[in-house]
């Protein structure tokens, strides 16, 4: 089976002062990035947003710190049909109103930006790093990076010490995660800090998602309980990568940053552990410059194949992606074929 995009749309910004959820005024962040999507139960679906900006915010990328900066907020949105946008329903607030930081931050970090998230049996977990510091565009050292957990739908966040992964030195292969679900196990794609490292893959049951030493590692030929053993997905880079299975292709769809190839890639593959295709831009940071994130809908990946030219139908994916300079977040559609 051959998938292929072959249209893409940028729909709509969904947040900022000139987004039609007005996010400045309802939520108080005029400027964010990331946007992590996943279904989070009872007909909605989480989005956890990065380094947030209210009032005081420079006009152009990240910061300054005193525009009102929270290294995280949680948005929510109910919406089904999404052709014309995302809209959010809420935010989890702070008291006085506006959207509150969620993922605590702890000391000697800069910043604590979520990567990827589940839910499982009621519970949200989140993939999260803690920035030590930031270097040249692409590039950023950890102090570790771990899983946070709620257990009051949002609400407030825990950092168990058993989810961590530790960074010393700067070898740790999940300091960037994405998760999956897959039968009995929940997946967990990473790679190193910063933009430039190749992908890996871990899983656990969902029971130990909190303990970093009950995860397997893919070896290339099995699974190990070793970190170390952990053999690359593809040759990379992969940076923010989001990863779901397409109901209606029956292919897994992997999305990431490509800095070398200045876009969002796509690739797919019959199974996790691969074999990934060789992938294919379907952002161009020539058009939009300074993009990145890139984090699948979830319920755009539940869809059947419609009619397309193709012999085999096609298949829209809608996902969310991050521009620098604009330092917001805008709804994107591509669209599938299959041959």
């Amino acid at each position: 089976m051959d998938v292929r995009p072959v249209e893409t749309e940028r729909i709509a910004k969904v947040t900022g002062a000139d987004s039609a959820n007005r996010t400045d005024e309802r939520f108080a962040f005029a400027a964010t990035d990331l946007g992590i999507l996943w279904d989070a139960g009872g007909d909605r679906v989480f989005a956890l947003f990065g380094d947030t900006f209210g009032d005081g915010w420079g006009g152009h990328g990240a910061g300054p710190a005193s525009a009102d900066w929270r290294s995280n907020v949680l948005a929510w949105s109910s919406a089904r049909e999404l052709s014309g946008g995302l809209p959010w329903d809420g935010v989890v607030a702070r008291p006085g109103g506006g959207a509150a930081q969620v993922i605590p931050s702890g000391r000697r970090e800069v910043t604590v930006v979520p990567n990827g998230a589940i839910t499982v049996d009621g519970v949200h977990y989140a993939h999260y790093m803690s920035v030590r510091e930031w270097g040249k565009p692409g590039h950023w050292r950890t102090n570790h990076a771990g899983v946070a957990v709620s257990y009051d739908d949002g609400s407030t966040w825990r950092r168990p010490r058993s989810a961590r992964w530790p960074n010393r030195h700067g070898r740790s292969r999940f300091q960037l995660g994405a998760f999956a679900r897959d039968g009995e196990y929940v997946l967990l794609f990473g790679t190193t800090n910063g933009r430039y490292g190749v992908p890996y893959l871990a899983r656990v049951r969902p029971s130990d998602l909190l303990r970093v030493r009950a995860y397997e590692y893919w070896d290339g030929s099995g699974w190990r309980g070793d970190e170390d053993a952990t053999a690359p997905l593809f040759d990379g880079p992969a940076g923010e990568m989001s990863v779901g299975h397409h109901r209606g292709c029956g292919r897994w769809l992997l999305l990431h940053l490509d800095e070398p190839r200045r876009g969002i890639v796509i690739r797919t593959a019959p199974t996790p552990t691969g074999p990934w295709t060789g992938g294919d831009v379907v952002v161009s940071g020539d058009e939009h410059p300074a993009i990145y994130g890139g984090f699948l809908h979830p319920w755009s990946l539940d869809g059947t194949l419609d009619d397309a030219p193709g012999p085999s139908g096609g298949f829209d994916v809608y996902y969310l992606v991050s521009q620098w300079g604009p330092y917001n977040v805008f709804l994107t559609r591509t669209r599938f074929e299959i041959r």
